[in-house]
């Protein structure tokens, strides 16, 4: 992400955190009725209720490993009387209801991608001695499964997945279990994200766009048009050619100011891999509809309507600009109008931003993009004596946030520590959960009456109350209003999902041999070669790029991809 370190973390917060009541059904307590004998991690015998909600008699104890972040340090158990990492509502959950304690073999402080967490996981992976269950990404699960230190979990998840469970982890199809499946079998629980979230938007300012006489776009053509008038037509009427069309960051890609969403519009992906007309995947970042979105991009810069600068900017850099007025468009996901959008609002109460569907060059609905966003897969140790224990406790978090024994307001999001779900080990939810809220809001909202509304969808609705109010006491509710009004970025993302307009990325499996030596070197080739021609490199930089990448181990990557989506079907 081209975004400051706590926009980092503002984004993996909504992206988990914003919010909506999707009830499903097909859990309840209990399950089958049949006794299963299973040997207990003291040497006794534990006794289990053999279904998804299977209590242990007595309670048997699971061990794990997990990183601390600062929001569940500070603003969970630093405002929780009488609970702890160790001792929370959910650990007392899972042992109530299922009979299974949690141990921690070791926490370490920071998110699951800080140097300090990856060195202690890798230490631990590297030395044998693992926990019961292990939070892995793709690499390490590989390297796990070769090494047959994990169990297949094939006919474990089959026989103790609930339902909900199953329908929530395949919501955005295969490719969460594509994922894990090693020579036909299961060797992980993916810990599923959406990648709905990340669908990109056009954000635009509105009140440029109706004092200049313009309308949203409908075309590339159209943004091209909106980008130039926002440059040229002195939109904040200070009496100088001060303002940009569009802000972009060096980065290029991104939940933020990146161009994902721009290249769209030309059948342009170069970020992902995607499949061919023959059944073959290849890589966007080489296609020829690149090249046409770059000389409009070049174009564009030379025209001023892209910093000249941009190149040595990151997101931090940009969002001043934003905050400074000076921009008018920029392409990034739902919650933009959090960050950084709201630092412009903040400066200039008159300015108003909204998203915008992407539109593609000749009017078509187009194509939008996802990237693969699972990278957190549970593995259980060979020899693990409850390995179905990991299932679960996947069944209950999902069961107590969103089934048929909802406690939301207490064990996902309660007013005093909204991100009290965090305490648990496992995190599963429900892919299209922000959606769904949006839907359940509009509905109440076009029938007059937001009392019904429960769970997620409540808790927003207190904020889009709250901002209607005038109240100055939230953080960001303009923001919020932004994503969930009736002009929101979820009304987008609901426009995409009915028109079934997302290409989901293809390649979702472990770093290829190839792509671990490379990948790096040819992403930054990739970057700097964009970057050179959007600022005025003549566009044929692009055919030698495409020739370079593929003599630099592109063409072996490509090879190896091919070959693991063959072992995917």
């Amino acid at each position: 992400m081209n975004k400051p370190s706590t926009s980092t973390k503002l984004q993996r917060g909504l992206s988990v955190m914003l919010l909506t009541s999707l009830v499903l059904s097909g859990c309840t307590d209990g399950g089958g009725s049949t006794a299963n004998e299973n040997s207990g991690k003291d040497g006794g015998t534990a006794v289990a209720n053999d279904g998804p909600f299977g209590k242990y008699e007595p309670p048997i104890e699971v061990s794990f490993v997990r990183n601390l972040s600062d929001v569940v340090e500070n603003n969970v158990l630093g405002v929780l009387k009488n609970e702890t990492l160790e001792d929370n509502r959910w650990s007392r959950l899972y042992e109530e209801k299922l009979g299974i304690k949690m141990k921690y073999d070791w926490v370490v402080k920071g998110n699951p991608t800080s140097d300090q967490y990856l060195q202690k996981i890798n230490v631990t992976l590297a030395s044998g001695d693992l926990p019961d269950f292990i939070p892995v990404n793709a690499t390490q699960l590989k390297q796990l499964a070769d090494s047959d230190q994990i169990e297949d979990l094939g006919a474990i998840y089959e026989k103790y997945a609930s339902p909900m469970t199953k329908e929530v982890l395949r919501q955005e199809g295969s490719s969460p279990f594509d994922a894990v499946t090693m020579d036909g079998k299961l060797m992980a629980i993916p810990q599923v994200e959406s990648s709905i979230e990340r669908a990109m938007f056009i954000w635009i300012r509105t009140d440029w766009l109706e004092k200049l006489g313009l309308q949203p776009p409908k075309t590339m053509s159209d943004v091209l048009a909106i980008s130039k008038a926002f440059t040229e037509k002195d939109p904040d009427g200070n009496g100088q050619k001060d303002t940009f069309g569009l802000g972009v960051t060096k980065d290029l890609w991104g939940g933020a100011m990146g161009l994902e969403g721009f290249m769209a519009g030309y059948k342009a992906y170069p970020s992902i891999w995607i499949e061919n007309s023959s059944g073959k995947l290849e890589f966007g970042g080489i296609q020829p509809e690149v090249r046409k979105a770059l000389q409009a991009l070049q174009t564009m810069a030379k025209n001023g309507e892209i910093d000249q600068e941009f190149g040595i900017k990151d997101g931090g850099k940009v969002s001043e600009q934003i905050s400074a007025g000076k921009i008018g468009m920029e392409y990034g996901e739902q919650w933009n109008s959090i960050w950084p959008l709201q630092l412009g609002k903040d400066n200039d109460p008159k300015s108003q931003w909204q998203a915008f569907p992407i539109v593609s060059e000749s009017g078509e609905t187009p194509k939008v993009p996802l990237k693969f966003s699972t990278t957190r897969f549970w593995a259980v140790k060979k020899g693990a004596k409850h390995p179905e224990a990991l299932v679960k406790l996947f069944n209950m978090h999902l069961e107590k946030n969103w089934g048929e024994t909802e406690e939301f307001n207490k064990y996902f999001a309660p007013p005093e520590a909204e991100s009290v779900w965090q305490l648990s080990p496992v995190t599963p939810y429900p892919l299209k959960k922000n959606v769904e809220a949006f839907r359940a809001i509009d509905a109440a909202r076009k029938a007059g009456d937001t009392s019904a509304l429960k769970g997620e969808a409540k808790t927003i609705q207190e904020k889009l109350d709250m901002f209607a109010s005038g109240s100055k006491e939230g953080f960001g509710l303009w923001g919020w209003e932004r994503i969930y009004g009736a002009q929101g970025s979820m009304g987008v993302v609901d426009q995409y999902d009915k028109n079934k307009q997302f290409l989901m990325e293809k390649f979702v499996g472990a770093p290829t041999p190839t792509m671990v030596e490379r990948d790096a070197t040819l992403k930054k080739l990739q970057n700097q070669v964009f970057v050179n021609i959007i600022l005025g490199e003549p566009i044929e930089t692009f055919d030698k790029f495409v020739n370079d990448w593929k003599q630099l181990g592109g063409d072996q990557i490509t090879k190896e991809v091919n070959e693991w989506y063959a072992s995917t079907k």
